[in-house]
């Protein structure tokens, strides 16, 4: 079986964002970069199957020569080989952004049995990539999946809808987007790193097309601050704590 898994760069984070002077980006000059939660559970997918059907497992990403870092990342844990997609490193709408993936495909020329992307990155949560992936390469997509299993070319496909569990099957070749929860990623080992240096990283330039969709500007959502009271240490700050704990209702 040959899978292919499509990755996304997207910046590592944590509780503040800082962005660039007109508000366009996030400014990634102090921070690194990972894998969305999703696409980490794709390639542990893929590897999955590709250990108990055989074949081989192929990773694909957009963006500079930068990414090869999170590619050795994945290859070490047990893909194949990787692709660079080469762009100018500006975020593609989800048009332009499976037009690319398509491209890179063509390119390369293999014929993939299985397309793994995750359900929506950490960044810009687009959800329309796999779909649109899928639509232009002919084949059929399920999305938002919790649980696979293959069996004789059948791709049975499980979607969680609150407590209940949607259940579709389709043949293969297809295009499927995961989400977080459908496996545990497991961490690179020291013997997969090792191997993962000496694994092929390809690169074939693509041109991203028009975006249809403009970004105007990001904006920072105000932080919630937990509010702090200093009472007097007297009669006065006794008062001033039973009114405090009448306004959060400890106190009728």
């Amino acid at each position: 079986m040959e899978i292919l898994v499509c990755i996304k760069r997207v910046p590592l984070v944590g509780s503040t964002f800082v962005l660039t002077d007109d508000s366009s980006e996030i400014d990634t000059r102090r921070i690194g970069f990972t894998l969305s939660p999703h696409e980490e559970c794709a390639v542990e997918a893929a590897v999955q199957l590709r250990d108990a059907h055989g074949g081989s497992v192929t990773l694909l990403t957009l963006g500079t020569a930068e990414t090869e870092e999170q590619l050795r990342e994945q290859l070490a844990i047990g893909a194949d080989r990787a692709i660079i997609a080469l762009t100018d490193g500006t975020e593609p709408d989800p048009q332009a952004g499976a037009a690319a993936l398509l491209e890179a495909i063509r390119a390369d020329g293999a014929q993939f049995d299985l397309v793994l992307l995750g359900s929506e990155s950490a960044d810009v949560a687009g959800y329309q990539t796999g779909i649109r992936l899928a639509h232009a390469l002919g084949l059929p997509v399920v999305t938002g999946v919790k649980g696979l299993t293959i069996t004789d070319g059948v791709a049975r496909c499980e979607r969680a809808v609150g407590s209940e569990r949607e259940v579709y099957t389709t043949s293969l070749p297809a295009v499927i987007t995961v989400k977080d929860g459908l496996n545990i990623p497991r961490y690179p080992s020291v013997p997969g790193r090792i191997k993962a240096r000496k694994k092929v990283i390809t690169t074939h330039e693509v041109t991203l097309s028009e975006p249809r969709i403009a970004k105007q500007r990001l904006i920072v959502p105000a932080a919630a601050t937990k509010g702090t009271k200093v009472l007097e240490a007297n009669e006065q700050g006794a008062a001033a704590l039973v009114d405090v704990f009448r306004e959060i209702g400890l106190l009728a």
